[in-house]
């Protein structure tokens, strides 16, 4: 099976996605067929020898298709932008002028069936409406009910009725109301275009006789060393090597405030270097960095349709037949039955046939969902899907992991508590001195604690010679410093050594209660300190869980962790319900359990060791997302970076396109249904028709745009 990617330079409403699904349908070969309309992009799935039969099946219904080459890295967003040619104006704006000097010259006296109004009008709809009648005829042929064909009827029949201006100023008001929408889509498309030009299409970089280059993005491969000096974006995703700097780091995970960059932290294709020059090793080349994913992740997002633009499509599908067929009727019935005049109905039937059109309420619904995925990629939330973003709204309770979520995942020293009288920083160089043997990571959180207390990573305070070390499985370990043999370990070996007195104890129990481990330092005769050590609640964990709470939602902890660990951890935090003791397959049953209990559940994890979790629950949330595959591939939602606060922005995100859905179907339908009742009282003109149809369509447009303002407010 073949997968080709086209750019259909004129398919803009779902009318033309009609079309070709029903044209590229009956090719044999053809498979499936996936479309993207705010990027005119169409997948086709096949197994044909090559795509001429896809050109010409699609020429044949009008449609102007470009290959897009599927090559690595290839995003296809270069060539679909698009943009309205001066010769489309050109003819937009004759076609305007033709048409109103036929109505001036009608309001003058002339008739309007005179031979001048008549070649006006003719001129107006040649140089304006030619493409539509041309579409319209491809409609008729291929029996398809869209807008094209029902302009084209609603225009031949005004001039069969003699109303020839009408005609004329109908069809140039259905061609600008084309191009004003067209140009309006641009903007909700730009929107996530605009992330593709944030990477520079150049790199500096080092060659091998050390000499530094300015060569293309695209060349420079994994390992490479490039250069970015300050005030430049990042080329590529790489490590730093050499150099230190504030990055603004917006792009990819939406963080306001510049992030701090030294030897061997992560920098991102598309950031901003603020201060200082930065060395970094490439990590990953052009098509492959965080910010392409990203990218690559909403374009395919946008072409899976939400809850909402499902039932429209269906509710599209039966709306305009039976309103194409109610026209008929209006036009037949009262002349045949009650025989009263003819054109009058006709008219009122025309009319109705441009109002039937319901591209202002397809449309409604890509635009918003759109508009949403990009004001969450802005705040640095990558949503897999509309369907996703609009059931965010629906989410009763979250369950979050404890380790890598809630908390930092990595152990730190927290209190050092003297037992004797001696100064606590001499007792933890002691503890210390023992543990820098080590490779335990409570060993490793001690060494740091007084190596690098301030956690800078340049000068280190000094640690005491020591001899005889030994690691004591499962207790600690122990090592000789100035002829003294010094324990650190567990309550356990404290207990083995026989020193492990009530003042021990009481201190002991104090910092387990607080979901810390205790370490003890002692000399083989006495305890001469307690250490805590734990793995420390992230900043804003907190105010992430207050404001699901103000959100309605609930929070549960699932750790494997003991519970009074849990406990600690969830009171410091104010989670709900806090479970411990927990093995993957506890987290999956608590998972079913909450399903059953709420419905919409969100489960928040590493994308990695909570994986069964994530897949099970309603919508799985990774943390950390920045620069992991698999975070990205397998998640619902990845939060860019660690900050949890964007799990209630996810929600209000949510709640705000199901509001504005809601609001543009509304709308779409009911100046629609306004129309339907004037046409019938016959207070509507033909041209009325076409400015509510117009007028529609970009209400919808520009209401849904209003999401990508949304990041403004959330973020503060």
């Amino acid at each position: 099976m073949k997968q080709s990617l086209f750019v259909i330079r004129n398919m803009d409403c779902p009318t033309e996605e009609a079309l070709i699904r029903k044209r590229l349908g009956s090719v044999p070969g053809i498979d499936g067929l996936a479309f993207n309309l705010m990027d005119r992009h169409l997948t086709v799935s096949h197994t044909l020898d090559g795509d001429q039969p896809i050109f010409d099946a699609l020429r044949e219904i009008g449609m102007e298709a470009v290959a897009v080459p599927q090559a690595a890295g290839s995003l296809g967003y270069e060539a679909s932008a698009h943009t309205v040619s001066s010769k489309t104006w050109a003819f937009i704006t004759v076609s305007g002028t033709a048409a109103i000097a036929a109505e001036i010259l009608v309001w003058a006296g002339s008739a309007e069936h005179s031979p001048a109004v008549i070649a006006l009008a003719l001129f107006s709809i040649a140089t304006g409406g030619f493409s539509t009648l041309k579409k319209g005829w491809i409609a008729l042929k291929t029996f398809t009910l869209n807008m094209n064909f029902l302009m084209s009827i609603a225009v031949i029949g005004a001039i069969a009725i003699g109303e020839w201006p009408e005609a004329a100023v109908v069809i140039f008001l259905f061609a600008l109301a084309e191009l004003i929408e067209t140009l309006s889509l641009e903007r909700a498309k730009n929107a996530i275009r605009g992330l593709m030009a944030m990477t520079p299409e150049t790199a500096t970089v080092r060659l091998d006789s050390g000499e530094w280059r300015e060569v293309a993005a695209a060349e420079v491969q994994v390992g490479q060393t490039a250069r970015v000096r300050p005030g430049e974006r990042i080329p590529l995703d790489g490590t730093v090597t050499a150099g230190g700097s504030s990055v603004n780091q917006a792009p990819i995970t939406g963080e306001s405030i510049p992030v701090m960059k030294a030897a061997g932290d992560p920098v991102f294709a598309g950031t901003l270097n603020e201060r200082g020059m930065l060395e970094f090793r490439v990590t990953a080349n052009k098509g492959h960095t965080t910010l392409d994913r990203i990218i690559r992740s909403v374009q395919e997002a946008q072409g899976q349709r939400a809850p909402t633009q499902r039932f429209v499509d269906q509710f599209a599908r039966y709306y305009t037949p039976a309103v194409v067929a109610f026209a008929v009727l209006v036009a037949a019935v009262p002349p045949l039955l009650f025989g009263v005049a003819f054109e009058p109905w006709l008219y009122k039937a025309l009319v109705m046939l441009v109002i039937a059109c319901p591209c202002a309420l397809v449309i409604s619904t890509p635009v918003t969902v759109v508009s949403g995925l990009a004001a969450a990629a802005r705040l640095g939330l990558l949503v897999k899907g509309g369907v996703h973003l609009e059931n965010g709204r629906l989410i009763k309770v979250v369950a979050l992991d404890k380790t890598g979520t809630l908390t930092h995942g990595k152990p730190v020293v927290t209190d050092v508590v003297p037992l004797v009288e001696q100064p606590a920083d001499a007792l933890l160089q002691l503890a210390a001195s023992v543990d820098a043997h080590s490779e335990h990571p409570i060993a490793a959180a001690i060494t740091s604690a007084w190596q690098t207390p301030d956690g800078a990573n340049t000068t280190q305070r000094p640690l005491l010679p020591a001899t005889s070390f030994e690691s004591l499985t499962g207790r600690g370990a122990k090592a000789v410093i100035a002829g003294q043999l010094y324990h650190v370990g567990n309550h356990r070996l404290c207990e083995e050594l026989g020193i492990c007195g009530l003042h021990v104890e009481e201190v002991l129990n104090s910092l387990e209660k607080e979901g810390k481990t205790a370490v003890i330092l002692s000399s083989d005769s006495a305890p001469l300190c307690v250490i805590g050590v734990a793995d420390t609640v992230r900043e804003h964990s907190a105010e992430a869980i207050r404001q699901l709470r103000a959100l309605g939602v609930a929070s549960v902890m699932l750790t494997g962790d003991n519970q009074t660990t849990a406990s600690a951890i969830s009171n410091q935090v104010g989670i709900d319900d806090a479970r411990g003791n927990l093995l993957p397959e506890d987290k999956l049953a608590v998972i079913d359990e909450l399903i059953r209990r709420y419905g919409q559940v969100g489960m928040v994890g590493d994308g990695i060791n909570d994986a069964p979790a994530l897949a099970k629950a309603s919508i799985g949330f990774a943390m950390g997302a920045a620069g992991t595959d698999t975070a990205i591939e397998t998640a619902d939602v990845a939060l860019m970076d660690d900050d949890l606060r964007k799990l209630p922005h996810f929600i209000r995100l949510s709640r705000d396109t199901y509001r504005v859905l809601r609001q543009n179907i509304t709308l779409a339908i009911s100046i629609k249904a306004v129309f339907f009742i004037l046409a019938l009282a016959g207070k509507a003109t033909l041209w009325m028709a076409v400015f509510a149809d117009m007028g529609a369509s970009l209400i919808v447009v520009f209401n849904g745009m209003r999401l990508l303002r949304k990041n403004v407010r959330h973020r503060a």
